[in-house]
């Protein structure tokens, strides 16, 4: 059997999707299961054996009449037994239409009801609700029994060998003892953005009170915004990924080895849990509960505001307050509190493997 799997197109999102992944997986082992997905997503799947190939969708829209005919005719040429879709859009699954799968199982919904043969409800979409359960419902539905929660990354040696280079051409002497990585940004908008002088604090005092070096993760859309912190922060141990090529891979290394990850609420915010790093997420515009995964080491802080969480993408009223108002001396206090409890955590482990 063959089994096309129309993924995700958020970086968050897909890291929720690997239990639904792994779940048909372990339910179809001898099946060909290949993913569909945006191009830039691919490197969070890299290392992992949930899926067998990549095929990569070009997301034209109407721009390209040309590619996006080809890329029906790809999929169509690709017979699938069975076609399962994570995503909600008419667009994914006219596609899936187009290519003809034998079964074509999604959420109803978004006018596409007539071109999926099989049909899940959705829960109430103004009900903050987990994505990760949904997921697995989608893969319940087309018969995986065995469903698991747990998210799966891996960090490739590419990545690896990435982080090495990078943290040698920043100090001569490798790779801090304790890094805390921050994540600001988010490509969802500008909502979710904390404030860079809040990051900028945030880092001066980790560096100054902590003992620990502080590593700005960014995309090709936070470069400015990380060489901003840099600027504010004003301590030689404080660095960020923008001055490198940016990477997926690169940042999957960087939180996996770290001691503490900081961020908005945003894609690499979800590389903690499968690397089981702790983790602070701080949230404005969006409610907790969509994006919860149940990681035992993560901690969410949002400042409550009588707008919100409004989910809107830019804040319709202007103030931004939801983010605004979360002080940069409060994250600090729980960071603070984390790294001491992980502290005493590895200590533990140290003294008991010492006396056996």
């Amino acid at each position: 059997m063959k089994i096309g799997i129309f993924c995700p197109n958020w970086v968050g999102d897909l890291v929720m999707a690997t239990p639904a992944l792994r779940s048909l997986r372990n339910e179809y082992p001898q099946s060909e299961i290949v993913a569909i997905l945006r191009p830039h997503l691919a490197a969070v799947l890299d290392g992992l054996t949930l899926v067998d190939r990549v095929i990569i969708d070009p997301h034209q829209g109407g721009k390209n009449l040309w590619a996006g005919l080809r890329f029906a005719r790809s999929l169509r040429s690709e017979r699938f037994d069975l076609i399962l879709l994570l995503t909600n859009s008419f667009r994914t699954g006219l596609w899936a239409w187009l290519a003809g799968g034998r079964r074509r199982v999604g959420f109803e919904g978004n006018l596409r009801s007539l071109l999926l043969t099989e049909r899940v409800p959705r829960r109430n979409r103004k009900e903050p609700h987990p994505v990760l359960p949904e997921y697995l419902r989608l893969a319940e539905a087309v018969g995986c029994r065995e469903l698991t929660t747990e998210t799966e990354l891996v960090a490739t040696e590419n990545d690896e060998r990435q982080l090495e280079e990078f943290w040698r051409s920043t100090r001569p002497e490798g790779r801090p003892k304790r890094v805390v990585c921050l994540n600001p940004g988010g490509a969802f908008g500008a909502a979710k953005h904390w404030p860079t002088e809040h990051f900028a604090e945030l880092a001066r005092r980790m560096v100054d009170e902590l003992a620990v070096e502080v590593l700005v993760l960014c995309g090709p859309a936070e470069r400015i915004v990380a060489q901003e912190i840099i600027r504010l922060a004003n301590r030689p141990r404080v660095h960020s990924l923008a001055h490198v090529r940016p990477s997926i891979g690169l940042s999957k290394a960087a939180v996996k080895h770290c001691d503490l990850l900081v961020t908005t609420d945003s894609g690499p915010r979800h590389f903690a849990a499968p690397f089981n790093r702790p983790a602070i997420t701080l949230f404005g515009p969006t409610h907790p509960a969509w994006s919860e995964t149940n990681h035992p080491r993560a901690m969410g802080l949002q400042h409550p505001v009588d707008c919100g969480p409004c989910q809107q993408r830019s804040c319709p009223l202007g103030h931004h307050d939801c983010l605004k108002q979360l002080l940069p001396e409060r994250v600090f206090a729980v960071a603070r509190n984390l790294l001491l409890a992980e502290e005493r955590a590895q200590a533990a482990v140290e003294l008991s493997a010492r006396a056996a």
